[in-house]
C-alpha cells in the first residue's frame, strides 16, 4: 500500500510538473544537470508531502518568525543614521512589493551592514534581511525590487515555514525549541525548483507594481560575472572579492541555480508575459555604496580614485558628513591643501569636533602659512560653536606659522601651570607639534617631552617627541622613545619612518632602508614630497629623497648584476 502511495505521489507531481509548464511556457533543454536536479527535487517534494499535509497556522509561523529575527538581532551594536536611512529605504520598497503577496504577513525588512554579506534571506513569518554586500553590487531600485520580491515569495509559497517545519523533524525538536534553530538554515537557500518559483513570482511582484523586469536580469547577470570570479579567482568588476565575501558567495551559489538558467527563465518570461522592461528607477541609497568604495581605496592608498568616488557620491546626494570627510582625507593625502581645507569646512559645518578642526586648521597651514590664521579666526568668528579652548589652541598654533608666536608661548607657560587637567597633556603635545611645524624644535621638544612624561604610553606623543629629539640631532634618545612604543595602523607607519629618517642619519643605512620600503609601501603619502614637506621638516623631506634615490640605486645595481 505504501508503495502505491509512493509511486502516486511521484505520478501527481509529474502531472503537476508539466500542467505548471504549459502554462508558465517556460522550457529548458535537458541535460545531465537538469536531470540531477530532477531527481534531488522530487526526493525534496516527497520529504514536503508530509509538512503540506499538517502545516502550521499562520499565527504559529509568524510567533517563530518573531522569535528568530529578536534573537539574530539582539547581539547587533547600535546601528549608525545611515544603516536607518537604508533599512527605512528597504521598507519602503519592500511594502510596495507585499501588496501583491497571496498571504497577508506582517512584513518586516532588516539590513545587515556588513560589505562582506553579499546575500540576501528571509525568516518564516515574515521577515526579510538584505546585506550591504549585495546592496552594493545595485544600482537601480529594480534590481532591490527583484531581490525583495525574490525572498518575498520564500515567504509567501510557505518555504520557509516548510523549512522550518523539515528541520523540527530531522533534528526532532519541540515546537518550542524552533527559536533556537540557527539563521544559517534560511541563508543556505532552498531546492532548485524554490528558487526558481521565487523568481518567477518575485519578478512578477516587481513588475505588478511598476518596476522593470530587467532589474532581475542585471542582478543575475551580475551574479554571473561574481560567479565567473569565484571559479577563476579573477578580480571583480568593481574590486577584488575579500575572503569572506568569497566563503559567502560560494555558500549562495552552492544553494542557488546558476545564474544563466535564472536569467534564461527571466527572458522566456518577459517574451511570453509581455513584461515591460522600461527604464529603471535610480537606486536612492547607492551614494553609501560609493561612500564605502571610497572608504576602501583610501585604505588601499588609492586617493585619487578615493576622491573620484566621494565626489560621485555627493553628486547623487549633496550634503553628506561622510562623503566629504572621505573627499577631504582623499585630498589632504594628496597635497591638494587648499581643496581639502574647502572640504574640512564643510565637514564642519555640519559636525564640529577637534579632530576635524585639527585636520582643517593644518590643511590651511599647509596651504599658505600667511593666509592661514586670518581665514581660521574669520572662520571661527562666524559662530558661537566654534569658541572653544581647542579652537583657541589652533588659532595660536597658525599665528605661530605667521610669524606671531606671542600667543602660543603663553599658552605654553598656562599649559605648564595647569597640572590638574587632565587634557592638558594632549594640549601640550598639540601645541608642541605647532612649534615643530613652525621650526622652533628646542622648544617643541620641551612641550612634547611633559607630555610624554604624564602619557609615556602614547603612541602618537611619543612619535612626535622623537621627531623633535631628530632634530636636535639627539638620535640615540629618539630610537629609545620609539622603541617604548608600540602602534597600528598609520601610527605604526609613522613610527616606522621616524626610525628609517633616524637610523639613516645616524649612518645605518641598511636597517634604515628595510624600515623605509616598509613604511613607505604601507602608507603611500609618503611618496608625495609635497605632503612631507607639509606635514615634517625640511630635513625628513631630504632624508626620504635619499633613501628613496638609495634604494633605486641598489635596485638597478641587483637588476643589472650577473
Amino acid at each position: 500500500m505504501r508503495h502505491w502511495l509512493v509511486f502516486g505521489g511521484i505520478l501527481l507531481l509529474a502531472v503537476a510538473a508539466i500542467v505548471t509548464a504549459e502554462r508558465r511556457k517556460v522550457d529548458t533543454q535537458p541535460s545531465a544537470t537538469t536531470l540531477l536536479y530532477l531527481v534531488a527535487d522530487t526526493e525534496q517534494e516527497l520529504t514536503r508531502m508530509p509538512v503540506r499535509f499538517t502545516r502550521m497556522s499562520d499565527n504559529e509561523e509568524i510567533a517563530i518568525g518573531n522569535e528568530l529575527a529578536r534573537n539574530y538581532s539582539s547581539g547587533q551594536e547600535r546601528r549608525r543614521p545611515e544603516e536607518i536611512e537604508v533599512e527605512s529605504y528597504l521598507t519602503q520598497v519592500g511594502m510596495r512589493l507585499t501588496t501583491g503577496a497571496h498571504r497577508k504577513l506582517p512584513y518586516r525588512f532588516h539590513y545587515i551592514p556588513d560589505s562582506n554579506f553579499i546575500n540576501a534571506f528571509a525568516l518564516p513569518g515574515g521577515h526579510v534581511y538584505v546585506g550591504q554586500g549585495l546592496i552594493e553590487l545595485m544600482d537601480s531600485e529594480d534590481e532591490l525590487a527583484s531581490v525583495l520580491g525574490h525572498e518575498i515569495e520564500h515567504i509567501d509559497h510557505y518555504h520557509c515555514a516548510e523549512r522550518v517545519q523539515q528541520e523540527q523533524a530531522l533534528r526532532k525538536i519541540p515546537f518550542g525549541g524552533l527559536v533556537a534553530l540557527p539563521i544559517e538554515v534560511f541563508e543556505a537557500g532552498y531546492s532548485k525548483d524554490q528558487e526558481l518559483e521565487a523568481d518567477r513570482e518575485g519578478t512578477q511582484l516587481a513588475v505588478q507594481v511598476g518596476y522593470s523586469a530587467n532589474g532581475a536580469i542585471r542582478m543575475f547577470e551580475t551574479f554571473q560575472r561574481l560567479y565567473e570570479e569565484y571559479q577563476s579567482h579573477a578580480r571583480s568588476p568593481q574590486e577584488e572579492l575579500a575572503q569572506v565575501a568569497v566563503q559567502t558567495l560560494g555558500g549562495y551559489f552552492r544553494s542557488h541555480p546558476l545564474p544563466s538558467e535564472r536569467i534564461v527563465q527571466i527572458k522566456m518570461l518577459i517574451a511570453s508575459q509581455g513584461w515591460p522592461t522600461h527604464p529603471e528607477r535610480d537606486l536612492e541609497v547607492a551614494y553609501m555604496a560609493w561612500n564605502n568604495k571610497a572608504a576602501n581605496a583610501q585604505y588601499n592608498g588609492n586617493f585619487s580614485q578615493a576622491e573620484q568616488l566621494a565626489k560621485h557620491s555627493l553628486q547623487i546626494h549633496p550634503g553628506q558628513q561622510r562623503a566629504m570627510e572621505l573627499l577631504a582625507r582623499a585630498q589632504f593625502a594628496q597635497a591638494e591643501f587648499a581643496e581639502a581645507a574647502h572640504s574640512y569646512r564643510q565637514v564642519l559645518d555640519l559636525e564640529s569636533s577637534e579632530g576635524l578642526m585639527d585636520s582643517y586648521a593644518l590643511a590651511l597651514a599647509a596651504s599658505d602659512r600667511q593666509a592661514a590664521a586670518r581665514e581660521f579666526r574669520q572662520w571661527v568668528e562666524q559662530t558661537e560653536k566654534y569658541r572653544t579652548p581647542h579652537a583657541e589652541l589652533n588659532q595660536a598654533g597658525l599665528d605661530l606659522m605667521a610669524g606671531s608666536p606671542s600667543r602660543a608661548r603663553q599658552l605654553a607657560s598656562e599649559l605648564h601651570s595647569r597640572t590638574e587637567d587632565a587634557n592638558t597633556p594632549t594640549s601640550q603635545a598639540d601645541l608642541g607639534w605647532w612649534f615643530y611645524l613652525a621650526g622652533d624644535y628646542p622648544f617643541a621638544t620641551d612641550l612634547l617631552a611633559e607630555a610624554v612624561q604624564q602619557r609615556p604610553g602614547d603612541v602618537r606623543m611619543g612619535t612626535r617627541y622623537s621627531w623633535a629629539m631628530f632634530e636636535l640631532r639627539h638620535y640615540n634618545d629618539a630610537q629609545e622613545i620609539l622603541n617604548r612604543l608600540y602602534a597600528e595602523g598609520n601610527a605604526e607607519h609613522e613610527r616606522m619612518m621616524a626610525r628609517a629618517v633616524i637610523l639613516w642619519n645616524a649612518q645605518q643605512h641598511e636597517e634604515a632602508l628595510a624600515k623605509f620600503s616598509l613604511a613607505e609601501s604601507q602608507q603611500p603619502e609618503w611618496k608625495n614630497r609635497r605632503w612631507v614637506s607639509a606635514m615634517y621638516s625640511q630635513t625628513v623631506a631630504n632624508s626620504i629623497d635619499a633613501m628613496r634615490q638609495e634604494g633605486e640605486r641598489l635596485r638597478k645595481t641587483h637588476s643589472s648584476s650577473p
